[in-house]
């Protein structure tokens, strides 16, 4: 398992990018959901787009989570999306990169 997957009491868990997509009920919001490396945690942070013209707000490529926030991801398909989605940020962005 990677350190950036594991977390001992009180240490957050590195999540990265998977995917943005758009509310179904509410056109201006966004849901960004993020994964572990290993792609059986997810987060799923939800952000109000701030206009109609377009949000210009920098979003982390990745991010430390308390563990507690973080969801499991129980489909094997979606797991190694999650898996290859973030291997491909990973080897693109420094942990720190906003897109």
């Amino acid at each position: 398992m990677d350190s950036d997957e594991t977390a001992a009491a009180g240490e957050s868990v590195r999540v990265w990018l998977i995917e943005r997509t758009y509310g179904d009920d509410e056109q201006n919001m966004i849901i960004l959901t993020y994964a572990t490396p290993d792609g059986r945690r997810e987060f799923r942070k939800e952000r109000a787009l701030t206009s109609y013209t377009g949000d210009h707000r920098e979003t982390p490529v990745s991010m430390p989570v308390d563990p507690d926030n973080l969801g499991t991801v129980d489909d094997a398909a979606t797991r190694e999306r999650y898996v290859t989605e973030a291997e491909r940020m990973r080897e693109k962005h420094a942990p720190d990169e906003t897109l």
